[in-house]
């Protein structure tokens, strides 16, 4: 019987992976694991093996992690050093505990050292460990999530605001659904021919904001303009409605739940181009076609951000 390890189900991603894998796996071979063991009821409910798995303990990983055939990573949801030590530690775990094969989430373009984006850092390391470990892998380079960009175009339709300012000049971003980055996990998961691979997982429509834009006011009637702005008039902005520069600060009064030093370098990687990548695999590892902005927005209740803080302490 196959062991597959699905961590990080307390997360939004995660919830929609394990949605979605129930097509895919039988219950008995999947665990999953959260760091605490309040968000794991449910799933016990469901009849679904558990785990408490806390990724700076690795003394909880190895015995869950122990000849697994399949152990997916979800990168945390925080910056910098102390994500990197996080992802470090499972990678050191599944190479110990004899795992067959890792499933780690990216971002397109993580591998160019010339990446301005902050998370850049985080995902190329991860993916350069997994790399040169003995471990076979599958790396899930991910485009942006569309849901990011609705919740914060509702927010300003919402707020009665005439502009969105972003500093991504005319770049393009071929964006994907997160349902369709979870639907994109699941399938990897249940995957035996894909060895050491990397993956594209982006949609099929590259859009400007402006195109973005035209398709959020003609779907909900609103008429948002799009003030393109400079890096640093991006920041001061975020500074003024209280949104957190990295995921250590305060977010009780953000109205994003999502960090500035975060937004502002995707912008700048957009704005240069380094989101522009047109070869996408979602649909040949699949079968499925990317869920169209349209559709996004007609059903935009399914489509916004949520909370992005992990239980991890």
């Amino acid at each position: 019987m196959s062991k597959i390890i699905i961590n990080g189900v307390d997360g939004n991603l995660g919830k929609q992976v394990v949605t979605d894998i129930t097509n895919l796996i039988p219950k008995e071979h999947v665990i999953l694991t959260a760091p605490s063991k309040e968000p794991l009821q449910q799933y016990q409910k469901l009849g679904f093996k558990t785990a408490v798995v806390d990724f700076t303990y690795t003394e909880t990983l190895d015995p869950v992690f122990k000849d697994a055939d399949k152990v997916l990573l979800i990168s945390m949801p925080f910056v910098g050093k102390k994500r990197r030590q996080a992802h470090k530690n499972v990678i050191d775990t599944c190479v110990r505990a004899n795992v067959k094969q890792i499933i780690y989430t990216s971002v397109l373009s993580s591998a160019n050292p010339l990446n301005p984006s902050v998370e850049n850092i985080d995902h190329g390391y991860t993916e350069t460990l997994i790399q040169n470990s003995p471990l076979d892998y599958i790396i899930l380079r991910n485009s942006l999530f569309a849901e990011a960009f609705i919740s914060d175009y509702l927010r300003a339709v919402d707020n009665h605001e005439a502009a969105i300012n972003k500093n991504m000049g005319t770049g393009r971003v071929w964006f994907i659904s997160r349902k369709d980055a979870a639907l994109a996990i699941a399938f990897a998961l249940n995957n035996t021919l894909l060895h050491r691979e990397v993956l594209n997982i982006n949609g099929i429509t590259p859009y400007s904001y402006q195109d973005f834009l035209n398709i959020a006011n003609k779907v909900t009637g609103a008429n948002i303009k799009y003030k393109q702005i400079t890096d640093q008039e991006l920041y001061q902005y975020f500074d003024s409605i209280h949104v957190p520069r990295t995921t250590d600060g305060d977010f009780s009064k953000s109205p994003i739940q999502a960090t500035s030093e975060g937004m502002v370098s995707f912008g700048t990687t957009v704005r240069e181009g380094f989101l522009d990548v047109p070869v996408s695999d979602f649909v040949q590892l699949t079968g499925h076609q990317p869920i169209t902005m349209k559709y996004m927005f007609e059903h935009q209740d399914e489509f916004l951000l949520g909370e992005r803080h992990t239980t991890e302490k």
